[in-house]
């Protein structure tokens, strides 16, 4: 075998242990196999997770879960070092020493383990809606937006999906008009499926200021409370913890010093932001994955039919084992598209790998849901007992399917980059 050792391999040792011990329950590097993405920075922000979610979180998932969690939740996770983790410190950010991709990778695989998709999601909406502010918006609406959403004291919201433009993000129908005296933009439309609307102080928000497709679009930050702006909820088929919302704009007025970045320059910010979001996604669904292996494969063990446990029904054992091959591979997936990040490799060609990954994410999650169900049989159908964590997750697939492009755009989006590299 030491044939195959480099000079560089062999400086690359595991970490301690660190979770649940049986394989595969968690990623292979927390289970002593080596890695070369990971360093001491990443085990310390590791174990603080995991403290903050086991503390702070855990013991109130289900009520949490059905009736919402607490704003102030917010303001712990900034305390720990977890709400600021990806932000600059400028602006009230708290990265961890040696700050890469792979610290969000951890936080969001951690978090994760909550099993449910809407508690702290506003954590994950602020990481898509503050990025275009910080790279594109003026200093005046970075002090007055980013410090405090970033310390948990307010938050943002991404709206860019209406009613009839879900993936098709060039053709949504929202307008922003100049008024006579070019000082401000009158704003009318909808927008639907937006994430954490109810809570949102800001709304980062695609508007059609010029003509037809992807040139004629604008992002333009819209506070909450302005005039002829209101924001219903929306009932959703998961999670209920958090907020998904309808907002209705009428003759809204905003200075048109609420543009961000330049005009009809917003869809290829949204392009890149897309990136970002499918790879936040691609994360939580695969964590929701290995958890739906992890629930079954210890239910396998102690659970008995026809006198035996199901772990020793070979049907049983190839069920576990198809959920480890997806899981593993997909989370091999997201290192990947982590190391890119870190790396700097430019958001212009990283589209068709974010969307192929969140196609492998949220099919292995759909598939490991399904395979746990089956497990469970009965007991994955009530939000009771043994099967409570896998009726959960079984709820939120679509919730991850859908939002970010769904898996026939995301194909589509990876095979056309493929094509113009030709």
């Amino acid at each position: 075998r030491d044939r195959y050792m480099g000079e560089t391999s062999r400086f690359i040792m595991p970490f301690p242990a660190f979770g649940d011990n049986l394989r595969f329950c968690e990623p292979q590097w927390y289970q002593g196999f080596n890695s070369p993405f990971y360093k001491e920075t990443h085990v310390r922000f590791r174990a603080k997770c995991r403290e903050f979610l086991e503390k702070e979180v855990l013991p109130f998932v289900e009520e949490w879960d059905r009736n919402g969690y607490p704003k102030e939740l917010h303001l712990k996770a900034y305390e720990y070092g977890i709400q600021g983790a990806i932000y600059p410190p400028q602006y009230g950010g708290t990265p961890p020493e040696d700050f890469d991709a792979f610290h969000e990778l951890i936080a969001t695989d951690e978090l994760a383990r909550c099993g449910s998709g809407g508690i702290l999601g506003h954590l994950a909406i602020n990481s898509m809606a503050l990025p275009p502010i910080l790279q594109h918006g003026s200093e005046e609406m970075k002090n007055l937006v980013c410090r405090d959403v970033i310390q948990g004291r307010k938050f943002a919201s991404l709206a860019i999906s209406e009613p009839t433009a879900g993936s098709d993000v060039a053709n949504i129908q929202t307008t922003a008009v100049k008024d006579p005296t070019g000082k401000f933009y009158i704003i009318n439309g909808q927008k639907k499926w937006i994430t954490g609307g109810l809570w949102a102080d800001f709304f980062t928000m695609a508007c059609r200021t010029g003509g037809s497709g992807m040139e004629g679009i604008s992002l333009i930050l819209i506070p909450r409370g302005v005039e002829g702006m209101t924001v219903r909820k929306m009932e959703l088929q998961g999670s209920n913890a958090h907020n998904t919302t309808f907002i209705t704009l009428e003759d809204v007025r905003v200075p048109v010093a609420n543009l961000i970045g330049k005009e009809n320059q917003g869809f290829k910010y949204i392009m890149h932001n897309f990136n970002h979001e499918r790879f936040v996604i691609s994360v939580s669904a695969v964590r929701f994955a290995r958890m739906c292996y992890q629930e079954s494969i210890k239910h396998a063990l102690t659970r008995k039919t026809f006198g035996k446990r199901l772990v020793e029904h070979q049907v049983i054992r190839h069920k576990l084992a198809e959920m480890v091959r997806l899981i593993e591979a997909s989370y091999a997936m997201s290192e990947n598209v982590a190391f890119q990040f870190s790396c700097g490799t430019p958001d212009r060609v990283m589209g068709g790998l974010c969307a192929s990954l969140k196609v492998q994410a949220s099919t292995t999650f759909e598939f490991c849901a399904r395979e746990a169900s089956q497990i469970f049989g009965g007991s994955s159908i009530v939000r009771e007992g043994k099967g409570l964590m896998v009726e959960r997750l079984y709820r939120e697939v679509r919730s991850l399917a859908i939002p970010g492009g769904s898996e026939e755009i995301l194909r589509e989006l990876t095979i056309k980059e493929a094509i113009k590299s030709a």
